[in-house]
């Protein structure tokens, strides 16, 4: 593995951190990172005052030789930059990430991304998806082995899954419900996981039904959990026309009860996209995310400053 693919950005190898912040990161207490710098295990900077600061770069190296433990790396990194970092930075420094193999990062990349006010669709459509393309790429040039592919897909599932707590849901009992899959034979999870996961931001109550699933269980959602959005996450199709005969017969029955359906994913294209109904489609989730905010629009974020004190507004005193 190429350790100095670790680090995340120009940001962590110039930013200094109090040793409360990365007693917080690595799951020990603040005695004991001020005896690691004491020791010289950890370098540190003095300030005027005598108050001791790290380099973030310098823990995530320790990290990374084994050296120190760590309980959770993302807040190393800022949650409240001026700015939400661009889109592209993000995809670059996960691609590092990929290429090094490096799980841990990976996770880091994906949380703090998020945590800094980066939407799951731009999140899912600028940087998985790109990131996960060039792993694509580096199979078919026999640059990865299956295995280091399918522990690079495991790892990103996981910090989803991990992600899916932190996200700002709709707790409304009356928001809507939106269910989705992939097709049978697709067993491909990120994309339906995604698609969730960008439903759930905008207030949904998205049910995902996952890879692999038959038309059918589709069809069985529709009475089961009246849907008012079903999508459909195609990746790969081993029999094509079978899945569009089944899926045009599934389209029939949404359509009679008024449910959207939204269809999208590499795996259509050409004449068979041409030959199916549907209500959207979409390249990308962030089509998805904007077609869901035609019948639903997301409930509103917290905004920053004082909250009114006992129902009361500013103008009220």
């Amino acid at each position: 593995m190429n350790r100095t693919e670790f680090q995340s950005g120009e940001r962590s190898e110039t930013r200094y951190v109090s040793t409360a912040t990365v007693a917080d990161a690595l799951g020990v207490s603040v005695t004991t990172v001020k005896r690691w710098v004491d020791d010289g295990v950890l370098p540190a900077h003095r300030t005027a005052g005598g108050h001791r600061k790290l380099l973030v770069a310098d823990v995530y190296r320790l990290v990374r030789a084994g050296s120190l433990p760590y309980s959770d790396l993302t807040r190393l990194i800022p949650t409240a930059p001026a700015e939400v970092e661009p889109a592209d930075a993000v995809r670059q420094r996960l691609i590092a990430a990929v290429n090094a193999e490096d799980h841990d990062l990976i996770r880091t990349i994906l949380l703090a991304a998020y945590r800094n006010g980066t939407p799951m669709d731009v999140l899912a459509d600028r940087v998985i998806a790109p990131a996960f393309a060039h792993v694509g790429h580096s199979w078919e040039a026999g640059k990865m082995t299956v295995s280091a592919e399918h522990r690079i897909t495991q790892a990103c599932v996981a910090t989803l899954y991990e992600l899916r707590a932190e996200l700002r849901v709709n707790t409304d009992p009356d928001r809507p419900v939106a269910v989705g899959g992939a097709p049978e034979h697709d067993h491909y999870v990120l994309p339906t996981l995604l698609a969730k996961l960008t439903l759930l931001e905008g207030g949904w109550d998205a049910v995902n039904l996952g890879p692999h699933t038959p038309m059918s269980a589709f069809a069985a959602a529709l009475d089961d959990l009246r849907p008012a959005l079903v999508w459909v996450s195609v990746t790969h199709l081993t029999e094509p026309q079978r899945f569009a005969d089944e899926y045009t017969a599934f389209f029939r029955r949404a359509e009679e009860r008024g449910v959207a359906v939204a269809i999208g994913g590499q795996g259509l294209g050409g004449a068979l996209r041409a030959s199916l109904p549907y209500t959207t489609f979409g390249d990308g989730l962030g089509q998805l995310a904007a077609f869901a905010k035609t019948l639903r629009r997301p409930p509103p974020r917290a905004k920053r400053g004082r909250p009114p004190l006992h129902g009361r507004s500013p103008a009220d005193d």
